[in-house]
């Protein structure tokens, strides 16, 4: 028997999100049923319920950033009980047969992923329903624990922002004496900084603004490049072995990759769109540069960026809404003006729902 859902909902392309009532499943074998506890508030939520990407079914409750508490199991669960904490992020099921996934990398399934909502369930052809919502009904193999004394709320983030920086940044083998420029400084952009520093690189941030400057260090970064300045620019040519470019518009790639290395690697984590302006092939070729991407991360990396945060003390820079104040948070989001994550206190959705 399925269990009354109560989440926040786009009904079409140009609806503000409103309150749904809807139906999560009961727990499968192999399932954990979750009360969410907080959400992030993700630009990809947006995008989705706009339906930007022109992938969309309506109603759709979005949300990938879920941190909660475990109320129920399934009968063949092993790793979770009735009160762990746990999280839930970018997707909730994969084909779990093809190499990408017998190696941990269900980011790259080969059938795709089932997105965390707005994805057909592989078993019943529902559509999947995301975390702006009182609960969630996910298979545990895409649960990961919350380690002991990380800050739940800050970490909710980390399931999209953190595991999108942190894996390229670990699978390109960022190490101690690395030079790495982040390029953006938002959700994704700060995230970068705080862990490439982690990892012992020296770390630059490329940022059209003057005005953050100053945020940056406070970040962590060792030094700022105003990329619209062309001296500043002609003056760390050829310094960087990395690039982590978090920027999800088309903007002009081929500045950052002169600023790199002879076999240097420029990362895309944010942009989707064709690369306009084209590419100059020579910026490649002449000094063997890569021109990389990388998508969120498998679940294992999810687990270990949750960790290595916790070791290291990292945060995502969050600011706490009301599930009400949803529409307003998306107004803003689409502004830039959040610093650098909203993330849902989805207690909240109790009381609107009593209103």
């Amino acid at each position: 028997m399925s269990t009354p859902a109560k989440g926040y909902a786009a009904k079409s392309a140009e609806s503000d999100l409103a309150l749904w009532q809807f139906e999560r499943r009961t727990p499968r074998a192999d399932d954990v049923a979750i009360e969410i506890l907080y959400c992030g508030v993700c630009h990809s939520d947006l995008h989705f319920a706009r339906d930007d990407w022109g992938m969309a079914t309506y109603p759709v409750v979005p949300g990938h950033e879920i941190v909660g508490r475990v109320t129920a199991v399934g009968s063949e669960v092993t790793q979770y009980s009735e009160g762990d904490l746990v999280g839930v992020g970018c997707m909730v099921d994969a084909c779990r047969q093809c190499s990408a996934c017998n190696e941990g990398l269900e980011n790259y399934c080969a059938q795709g992923f089932v997105m965390t909502y707005g994805s057909p369930d592989l078993h019943d052809g529902t559509l999947t329903q995301g975390g702006y919502s009182d609960s969630v009904v996910v298979s545990e193999r895409f649960v990961v624990r919350m380690p002991e004394g990380i800050d739940l709320k800050s970490a909710a983030p980390l399931l999209c922002a953190g595991i999108t920086t942190y894996s390229p940044l670990k699978h390109y083998g960022v190490k101690p004496g690395h030079r790495v420029g982040v390029i953006g400084m938002g959700g994704l952009g700060h995230m970068g900084v705080k862990l490439a520093k982690a990892l012992g690189a020296e770390v630059t941030l490329f940022t059209r603004s003057q005005s953050k400057k100053a945020e940056a260090q406070r970040q962590g970064a060792d030094h700022v490049v105003i990329s619209t300045d062309e001296q500043q620019m002609a003056d760390v040519t050829e310094t960087f072995d990395f690039m982590l470019d978090t920027v999800p518009v088309q903007h002009d790639i081929n500045p950052y990759l002169n600023a790199l290395k002879p076999d240097g690697t420029h990362i895309l984590v944010g942009l989707l769109e064709p690369i306009d302006p084209a590419i100059m092939g020579a910026n490649l070729v002449f000094r063997r540069r890569v021109l990389a991407g990388s998508l969120i991360g498998g679940m294992p990396e999810t687990q270990e960026v949750l960790d290595f945060c916790a070791d290291n003390g990292i945060t995502c820079d969050v600011e706490m809404i009301d599930i009400a104040n949803i529409n307003e948070a998306w107004e803003r989001m689409k502004q830039g003006d959040v610093r650098y994550r909203f993330v849902i206190d989805m207690a909240s959705i109790k009381e609107t729902a009593a209103a």
